[in-house]
């Protein structure tokens, strides 16, 4: 049985980047071990499939700060405009890069080109071990560290363990962390499309009875599409033929990108606001997905669990116990303010953007004309949407 500093459970997005981030603020001083089910190479992974996310401009800081950003920069496509209206009304504001003077907006970046380089980049780590395939399937814990015994037989200690597993963590569980969850009653439809016209870097949020529809401008032409329908309808959306769901999200989208020529494999899933009632406990601490997770509008959820991220890692390093109730304490604090305000931000996005009631229509449309035309009052929505806030 080994000792390591921190052991990961969960080596998709989140994990592997924490994993990654601790390696290179310490210089490879820090013992990590990482445990994930899935390999990326061979199975159909979860947290690595074919979805694309958008990474705000101050994930990329972040991710230069990391020293990673050189290596995911040639996998993503630029954001350098956004488009934000609301479908059959006047309501619509206008974002460009040259506006807030930054290379990119943000970046579009598919998962399964990041999964590939992660597992390439972790492998060639000499202070992470990589428990894969194989999972957390109990936890127990003393003053000085916690045990971790594995699916496979294998045991291991660590003095932090920290869960990157998704939204239903299996040690938040194992550990009795309850669930805040609110349930928005949509469901996402996701799939690739491609277009008549050259996108040139243009992302676009348009609001439609149903909820919220994002195009994000991928490689080789093709868009992103993540469309947030009631879940019935998502149903029978999911079952088209191609041409009936090109049709249909024709007819949901316009014709801004021109004809919609093409359609990958529709897939859906369903949409919960789901949050921790506790980020920390006794040598365990949360990150992404297993802290929170978001309705897609505004795409803040990898971006908001970066910063996560970002401040553990902020908080752990030159600690000589990372495990200690001080760096917990610290990082609890320092992450309360910006998850509080974020997930109040999106909650409040989803009711008034996905709701069609005269009043909150109106409201919605007059303050997308505002934010159009009065910088002052698009500046700090902006800046979060961005991930240019405090950590």
């Amino acid at each position: 049985m080994k000792t390591y500093d921190i052991a990961i459970a969960g080596g998709a997005m989140a994990g592997a980047t924490l994993a990654l981030a601790l390696s290179q603020a310490s210089n490879g001083a820090l013992s990590i071990a990482v445990v994930e089910p899935f390999r990326v190479d061979k199975d159909n992974h979860p947290g690595f499939d074919s979805r694309s996310i958008a990474l705000s401009y101050g994930t990329k800081l972040i991710l230069e700060q990391f020293k990673l950003w050189s290596k995911i920069e040639p996998l993503t496509t630029a954001i350098n405009h956004i488009h934000v209206s609301d479908r059959g009304h006047a309501g619509m504001t206008e974002i460009d890069k040259n506006e807030e003077n930054v290379a990119a907006l943000g970046y579009v970046v598919e998962l399964a080109a990041v999964g590939s380089l992660y597992s390439q980049l972790i492998s060639q780590s000499g202070n992470i071990d990589y428990f894969c395939p194989d999972s957390v399937a109990s936890i127990s814990r003393d003053i000085e560290s916690n045990l971790i015994k594995l699916g496979s037989g294998n045991e291991l200690r660590c003095k932090l363990l920290v869960a990157a597993d998704g939204a239903d963590s299996i040690c938040s569980h194992s550990l009795g962390h309850s669930n805040s969850e609110l349930d928005f009653n949509q469901t996402a439809v996701i799939a690739n499309v491609e277009v008549s016209e050259k996108h040139n870097g243009r992302a676009f949020e348009r609001f439609t009875t149903s909820g919220p529809l994002a195009l994000l401008p991928m490689s080789k032409n093709r868009m992103s599409v993540v469309w947030c329908l009631e879940p019935t309808e998502a149903e029978k959306v999911v079952r088209l033929p191609e041409e009936t769901f090109i049709a249909q999200l024709q007819h949901a989208f316009g014709w801004r990108l021109g004809k919609i020529t093409k359609v990958g494999t529709a897939a859906s899933y369903p949409l919960v606001l789901k949050q921790k009632d506790q980020v920390v406990s006794h040598r365990f601490a949360t990150v992404g997905n297993a802290a929170q997770l978001l309705h897609p509008i505004a795409g803040q959820g990898f971006n908001l669990g970066i910063r996560d991220i970002a401040s553990l890692v902020d908080c752990i390093t030159g600690k000589k116990d990372v495990g200690d109730y001080s760096v917990l304490s610290q990082y609890r604090e320092c992450r309360e303010h910006d998850r509080t305000q974020t997930i109040s931000l999106i909650a409040g996005m989803v009711s008034v953007f996905s709701n069609d009631w005269l009043s909150l229509r109106i409201g919605r449309n007059l303050a997308l004309m505002t934010m159009d035309n009065i910088p002052l009052f698009k500046s700090p929505l902006l800046r979060r949407t961005m991930g240019l806030v405090k950590r």
